[in-house]
């Protein structure tokens, strides 16, 4: 079941859910495996960041899945490279991306 189905299921749940995998993953992550999932390869040009910028760049993402955890979601979620392999083959690479 999906997280919708679910929660039209338990109208007690409610509020904003932060559906991420709870794990740190990195920008780098998520272009290795968009390079893998379009079986291309890896092909990352860095640029020096500005040192302005150095102290307040996220340089991950992690989500707080703590209030949809506490809710008894019972599904596994999918990790980014399962993901990015889903996205890219079954929208990016189709003729229609909008079907």
């Amino acid at each position: 079941m999906d997280l919708i189905g679910w929660l039209v299921e338990n109208p007690s749940v409610n509020g904003v859910l932060n559906v991420g995998t709870g794990q740190d993953r990195s920008w780098n992550d998520l272009a290795k495996a968009v390079f893998k999932a379009m079986k291309l390869p890896l092909k990352i040009e860095y640029i020096d960041m500005p040192e302005q910028l150095r102290d307040r760049y996220q340089y991950f993402t992690k989500a707080n899945v703590e209030k949809l955890s506490s809710t008894g979601w019972p599904v596994r979620f999918t990790n980014l490279e399962e993901a990015a392999n889903d996205y890219v083959g079954n929208y990016l690479q189709q003729k229609d991306i909008y079907l």
